[in-house]
């Protein structure tokens, strides 16, 4: 008995580990920037450092190749990782750009790419990847790949790595993964980023600025 018992506190244990990794990368994402965060008009944590979009081909929902610099030249590309099991952070942010997006002018929306990168492409099969973002907007674009790729990826950006924490007693995974969406600017570069808990009016407010490459 005292040998079963051991083994369920050390099961407690890693699982406690598990939540504060995943809060840990969470606030790592979200940070406030060396700047001290918002400057000027925009509403969104302004980077100090400009970040290159980062060369990365992934697979899109129809199994054709995505290359993320080409496919995306030119326009604001809001990039966010995640995955749909997701049970708060993903649908948020998504839901939020969602209803935006039906509002915006088309002048401003046609040159906006959003693009969700599965950080849990096991279960992020393409039929379902599709099927969420379909829940939000059906033009954002859903992305799939080695998590090898897609770390490389992160690390390139300065975000930190995907970590996946299992479920206790058979539960699904945590998929420990960036809560920021980086605005890569028609430049190629990423100035701005939005963490967990942005609103609706202040996507409204900075999509338009972004798109003329404030």
């Amino acid at each position: 008995m005292s040998g079963d018992r051991g083994a369920r506190v050390r099961i407690r244990r890693s699982r406690a580990i598990g939540v504060v990794m995943l809060v840990g990368i969470c606030v790592a994402a979200c940070g406030v920037p060396a700047d001290g965060g918002r400057r000027g008009e925009l509403r969104g944590w302004v980077i100090d450092t400009p970040v290159p979009k980062p060369d990365l081909t992934l697979t899109d929902t129809n199994g054709e190749a995505f290359d993320l610099r080409v496919e995306t030249e030119g326009y604001l590309t809001l990039v966010f990782f995640g995955y749909t099991y997701c049970p708060d952070v993903c649908p948020v942010h998504m839901a939020n750009l969602g209803a935006v997006f039906g509002d915006l002018i088309p002048e401003v929306r046609d040159r906006i790419k959003v693009v969700f990168v599965s950080t849990d492409p096991e279960r992020d099969t393409p039929e379902r990847l599709r099927s969420w973002l379909d829940n939000f907007n059906r033009s954002f674009v859903g992305l799939r790949g080695s998590l090898e790729d897609i770390n490389a990826a992160l690390s390139t950006i300065l975000l930190p790595g995907v970590a996946v924490i299992p479920g206790e007693h058979g539960s699904e995974p945590l998929i420990g993964h960036p809560s920021a969406i980086l605005a890569f600017g028609p430049d190629g570069t990423a100035r701005v980023r939005y963490p967990f808990g942005v609103r609706q009016s202040d996507w409204a407010h900075d999509l338009p600025l972004l798109v003329e490459g404030f």
